[in-house]
């Protein structure tokens, strides 16, 4: 078997395990924009209707831009989703930790309202890291889930490329800022940029932004 395959293969080893245990729903839960400085944090839920897919479904991080939107444009017709955005305002009220949980637990209900009425009877929700997010529904944390599932890789990618997205508009509110090239983390060119004319109003202020 070819590396490739074999990849993709073990990308769907959890996915297995949990349909022989009787699941007929799968959801996978990812973030993105826990450790920016600036803009929201952003969740999605994924439950996949097929596991077969022309593009590659990775961990966001592996995928370059061009393959991230191709493969964004693919899930979003291959599966049930939701997608939750959490401003940094609410993440300076209650901390980003919470904030993150917030929108995955946000990210699950908005997918499930789109599978109300329907019969399925044994849903279970897998999440990339140690989080725990007290739904109503068994739910198992994955460390590193995003290259381990594909379920969970699939929202990693729905979950980066919406936030890109946000970032690049704020972008052209705030053009001094560079937004569009460093989507708020705290790169060089960023913190220089703070320490020359200071934050935004989408910065997080419960962030050391200096």
């Amino acid at each position: 078997m070819k590396a490739r395959e074999k990849k993709f293969k073990d990308l769907l080893g959890y996915e297995r395990k949990l349909r022989r245990r009787g699941c007929d729903l799968i959801i996978g839960v990812d973030e993105a924009g826990r450790g920016p400085l600036a803009g929201p944090v952003v969740a999605a839920a994924v439950a996949l209707k097929t596991t077969i897919f022309k593009n590659r479904i990775d961990d966001s991080k592996k995928l370059s831009l061009h393959r991230r939107q191709k493969a964004f444009e693919e899930i979003t017709r291959k599966s049930i989703f939701g997608i939750s955005v959490v401003s940094e305002k609410m993440i300076d009220r209650i901390n980003i930790l919470q904030a993150t949980r917030l929108a995955m637990r946000q990210a699950v209900i908005s997918l499930t309202k789109k599978i109300a009425g329907l019969n399925y009877l044994n849903i279970h929700v897998i999440v990339d890291g140690k989080m725990s997010l007290e739904l109503n529904w068994p739910c198992t944390d994955i460390v590193k889930g995003d290259g381990k599932s594909k379920s969970i890789a699939a929202a990693s990618i729905l979950a980066k490329v919406t936030r890109d997205r946000i970032m690049r508009e704020y972008d052209v509110i705030y053009p001094e800022y560079g937004f569009s090239r460093h989507k708020g983390y705290p790169t060089e060119s960023h913190r220089e940029i703070l320490n020359r004319i200071g934050p935004s109003q989408i910065h997080r202020k419960s962030f050391h932004c200096a």
